[in-house]
């Protein structure tokens, strides 16, 4: 445990702490040698999460990080050394708001003198397609912040998140009425996907940078337990499962409207849509390499060992 209340550590302010990066960051720098104060912002620190995070030394501060409470939100990275600032789309579902409120967050840890700051970004498919994909709204609003972030000359390092959400229900494979399944998705079987445990390893990246001798404002990096192409991810899902699980190449259209099947508005269905057609195309960080995993605590999850800990119950329902 290096979680501690001592002036002379590094005070750290984690954003979404109760969630899957902010929760990993918090867990990687309690594993470290370093000591660290760490701040957790949450919407309700009564919560089983939040009370967890303080019964091990995190400082809790219910907050609501809306651009209501700006003189709240400034007040709340008072003191601090360091940042950790994600936001979530698929929470309210609106891009322009995603934006507004971390370039708050970003704002507000600058004011408070915070010298090193990591945000959560990633690219932009309107950019790299010259304009065809301009609903991936999810992706855009980021890469809108990180824009943001270097214009005004903060602090930052953009640490972008690779796939975590495959066991999500609109990208999780179909049942088929044999009771095989089938991973069927707008893009080639060998389209390769960056993989990764968020909850488990991407604070491992987080916790790299904050700790380096000379940061390296301006900068990204793009995790990634492995490289995978996509069929090999739904041979591996059948492997630990035990099911028969294929992966299948359907139209952009057929998968958008399986997607609004579920209930999903269909200017959000276009964005995941557009979004894995953007992945085959142009390459989920933009064709750039996955960072290296040399210099991290430990080696992050393969997508293998990601299945086996993951929960697919939901496939004998």
């Amino acid at each position: 445990m290096t979680i501690t209340d001592a002036e002379s550590a590094p005070l750290v302010a984690v954003v979404g702490a109760t969630g899957n990066q902010g929760g990993s960051v918090v867990r990687a720098l309690e594993e470290s040698d370093m000591a660290y104060r760490i701040r957790a912002f949450t919407r309700d620190a009564l919560k089983p999460a939040a009370q967890e995070l303080a019964s091990r030394g995190v400082e809790l501060v219910s907050i609501s990080l809306v651009l209501e409470n700006k003189d709240k939100v400034y007040e709340a990275f008072q003191g601090v050394n360091m940042a950790f600032l994600v936001t979530n789309f698929w929470e309210h579902r609106d891009a322009d708001r995603e934006i507004a409120e971390a370039k708050q967050l970003i704002d507000a840890a600058m004011a408070n003198g915070a010298e090193r700051i990591v945000w959560s970004g990633l690219v932009s498919f309107d950019k790299l397609s010259g304009g065809k994909l301009r609903h991936v709204y999810h992706y855009d609003s980021k890469a809108t912040v990180t824009e943001y972030a270097r214009q005004i000359g903060a602090p930052f390092v953009d640490v972008q998140a690779a796939c975590y959400a495959i066991n999500y229900p609109m990208l999780r494979p179909r049942k088929l009425g044999d009771g095989s399944l089938a991973l069927e998705w707008p893009m080639p079987p060998t389209a390769l996907m960056p993989v990764i445990d968020v909850a488990n390893d991407y604070g491992l990246y987080v916790r790299q940078v904050f700790e380096l001798p000379v940061f390296p404002s301006g900068s990204e990096v793009r995790t990634a337990g492995e490289l995978i192409p996509v069929e090999e991810i739904a041979r591996q899902i059948g492997e630990v499962t035990g099911r028969k699980v294929v992966f299948k190449q359907i139209t952009a259209e057929d998968f958008s409207g399986r997607v609004e099947a579920l209930g999903v508005p269909p200017h959000l269905a276009e964005d995941v849509k557009e979004c894995l057609v953007g992945i085959a195309e142009y390459g989920y960080y933009g064709a750039k390499d996955i960072s290296s995993h040399e210099g991290l605590a430990r080696k992050p999850r393969t997508w293998k060992e990601f299945v086996q800990a993951s929960d697919w119950s939901w496939m004998d329902e």
